[in-house]
């Protein structure tokens, strides 16, 4: 497990495709508040989707999304996030919020299943779930893996209830990690 310390300076937000409206403005105003020190930029940087398009299920496979991005991760940025409304999927999996590598310099999320309505509500949600969502995927780019706590924004969200439930922030374990103070 990596133990290095989070010295995240720059988040580039690039818009890929279509792009929910609000979702990046409510990313670079709030995820400066969850990595001390870091700004949030956006970028629009050419991502092909064409090649990660699967014509039987409408969905984009994320993995070849992550590659697109990769080419444009230049080394004066820390970490590049790709922000969609295109429906995300990796083989074996009906659909994913997003994906990232594990550690990296690029993730993406989606927002199109963010909106939908649970037991909690939908729309007035949102905000907290695409933020939710970010701070997990720049996790993985940060080096964390999946984390046993339920509370912990780096549990593995299998459901809109599952991000619901979870918190916007790192556990105690995962805030070590990352020399993150709580």
């Amino acid at each position: 497990m990596n133990t290095s310390k989070c010295e995240l300076r720059n988040i580039s937000l690039v818009p890929v495709a279509q792009v929910l409206e609000g979702s990046i403005e409510i990313l670079k105003e709030r995820l400066p508040n969850k990595f001390p020190g870091a700004a949030c930029y956006v970028a629009e940087v050419p991502v092909d989707i064409e090649n990660s398009l699967n014509p039987q299920s409408g969905q984009h496979h994320s993995t070849k999304l992550l590659a697109a991005l990769e080419k444009h991760a230049d080394v004066d940025e820390d970490k590049l996030l790709g922000v969609t409304d295109l429906d995300l999927y990796i083989p074996n999996m009906n659909f994913v919020f997003g994906e990232a590598r594990l550690p990296g310099r690029v993730a993406i999320i989606s927002t199109r299943r963010l909106r939908e309505s649970t037991d909690c509500g939908g729309e007035r949600l949102f905000p907290i779930r695409v933020v939710k969502e970010a701070v997990h995927e720049l996790g993985h780019t940060l080096g964390l893996a999946h984390c046993d706590t339920h509370s912990c924004v780096m549990y593995f969200s299998n459901s809109l209830r599952d991000t619901d439930r979870k918190s916007e922030d790192y556990c105690t374990s995962c805030s070590k990690k990352l020399g993150i103070s709580r």
